[in-house]
């Protein structure tokens, strides 16, 4: 499996959404949470205690690893940090990085580090710690994905408080993509002493036992303020134990615990509810390189055989909003004005009999119940599509089967994203010709072009409308299918304030997080 892939996916964090929301979402049934920490006063002290999902045989403790798990990607985003991380507005804000300044060209970018950072053990952090990290994150195999246009060789210090990259090509995005588990080690560390490499964020490492993990306040974070003494970290298998454990006062709370466990937690007084919109994409993605999905006019048909509001209200329980084939919802920039496609079933039939598609056969949807709704959301795409003439049958795989057999090669399966304020982000990673995680195999120099001039533009207004081009020829011709965007939910005792409302990779940020008495 590409080692990327499942921290691009959880890293959804790492780009979140660039609406800042308040905790209460949802409806009037549901508890106001706590999330901005109203109007209280912050408290220093106590233990919050957190559960989160992930699975005993895919436990890492790599920083530039695959975080197959939540927990560990909980764990190690508060022991590490990056050089930027997400904001409000705007949705790039300084971490490690205290600023930023790029060549006219928008090549290369010189990041000044912040003043007083220091690793866990006391060492100060330099330059040349950040090159080594981010030069080992570039060298892991589908390092071109994580740092795209950024070769290892063009990652180097100036002095001991800037780090100069040079990308390939002009990239007026670059602080973006930063943000993406850009973690950081002292220089020399090596693999088998990672799992101990000290960091510099807001908690430093007490124990971890078995995917568990118990973390203490760094009183020497130079970036303001921790309030919580420590954070213990619980792994769980699955939602429903998560949500369970909950509600039976075992933690405070239940990190990205999804619909249905929100459901059950629904109507009680003593739970809040933390709704983070557009924090979860779950497209189908149908090949177009070739196959019998290539023809643009069979993917058409797909999209409009699609009852998306019920797959919101059916797969999410609501807890959702209906999407228009174009990933990065959250970003400023994303495309309004395209016309929202709905069902249109006449349509649909007219296209697969205008190119000849054959609905005699049986066509293979892969899936994998890595997270909640995903498989759900396959059987009713099914279900959905079959009244157009198109017969799909669901086949289940097992976690790293999908990821090692399908994904990437399949002619019709789903997919995950957490990362969704960006339609760069997107591109970048899954659309242009040349990447590497090119889920759908989609090859298009109109497309490429129309993403090399927008992250080459300087001027934001005229970027925007190179990204408004961009997002319309996603919309026209490519291998997804998004019909939905899931909120990110997280279930809290009502003590616990100052939760993060962000979605993806801000929800993992809980150096503001504190505890009534």
């Amino acid at each position: 499996m590409d080692l990327t892939r499942r921290q691009l996916m959880w890293a959804g964090g790492a780009f979140a959404a660039t609406t800042l929301l308040t905790a209460c979402g949802g409806t009037d049934a549901e508890p106001a949470g706590s999330a901005s920490g109203g109007t209280a006063t912050p408290r220093r002290g106590g233990t919050l205690r957190v559960g989160a999902l992930g699975r005993a045989a895919a436990i890492t403790r790599d920083p530039h690893g695959s975080q197959a798990n939540e927990s560990d990607y909980l764990i190690l985003s508060l022991i590490y940090d990056t050089l930027t991380v997400p904001g409000d507005k705007p949705n790039t804000e300084p971490r490690l990085a205290a600023s930023w300044t790029p060549s006219a060209d928008l090549r290369t970018w010189r990041f000044k580090l912040a003043k007083g950072a220091k690793f866990h053990d006391g060492s100060a952090l330099t330059a040349a710690d950040v090159v080594y990290s981010l030069r080992r994150l570039r060298g892991t195999p589908a390092g071109a994905s994580r740092l795209p246009g950024i070769q290892a060789k063009n990652i180097t210090a100036d002095g001991d408080d800037t780090v100069v990259l040079v990308s390939d090509y002009a990239n007026a995005e670059l602080p973006l993509l930063t943000r993406l588990t850009t973690f950081v080690v002292p220089d020399g560390t090596t693999d088998k002493d990672m799992a101990k490499a000290p960091g510099t964020g807001p908690f430093k490492l007490d124990w971890f036992r078995g995917g568990n993990a118990r973390l203490v306040r760094n009183d020497g974070w130079y970036g303001g303020n921790v309030y919580l003494d420590a954070i213990e970290v619980k792994i769980f298998e699955n939602p429903q134990a998560l949500a369970n454990a909950l509600l039976a006062g075992q933690i405070d709370l239940a990190s990205n615990v999804g619909a249905v466990a929100a459901r059950t937690a629904k109507g009680r007084s003593d739970i809040q509810t933390v709704r983070r919109p557009n924090d979860m994409a779950m497209p189908i993605v149908m090949r177009t390189a070739d196959g019998p999905f290539a023809d643009p006019k069979v993917r058409e048909a797909l999209r409009l055989a699609v009852d998306r509001k019920a797959m919101v209200d059916q797969v999410l329980s609501g807890y959702g909003s209906v999407a228009n084939d174009v990933l990065g919802t959250g970003d400023p920039a994303y495309a309004k004005s395209l016309p929202q496609r709905t069902r249109d079933l006449a349509k649909a039939r007219q296209l697969l009999g205008e190119v000849g598609f054959d609905t005699s056969r049986t066509y293979e949807l892969f899936t994998t119940e890595d997270i909640s709704g995903l498989a759900e959301a396959a059987t009713l795409f099914a279900t959905q599509v079959r009244e157009a003439g198109v017969k799909v049958k669901v086949v289940k795989q097992e976690s790293a089967t999908f990821w090692d057999k399908t994904w990437l090669k399949g002619d019709l399966y789903s997919t995950y994203w957490g990362t969704n304020d960006s339609v760069v982000f997107f591109a970048s990673k899954t659309m242009v010709s040349g990447s590497a995680t090119n889920e759908a195999g989609w090859k298009s120099t109109e497309f490429d072009a129309a993403y090399q001039k927008a992250i080459g533009t300087a001027d934001a207004a005229e970027r925007i409308k190179f990204l408004q081009q961009l997002q319309k020829i996603e919309y026209d011709s490519s291998g997804y299918l998004l019909w939905g965007m899931a909120d990110g939910i997280d279930l809290a005792r009502p003590a616990v304030h100052g939760l993060p409302t962000l979605p993806g990779y801000g929800r993992v940020q809980l150096e503001k997080t504190w505890l009534a008495s």
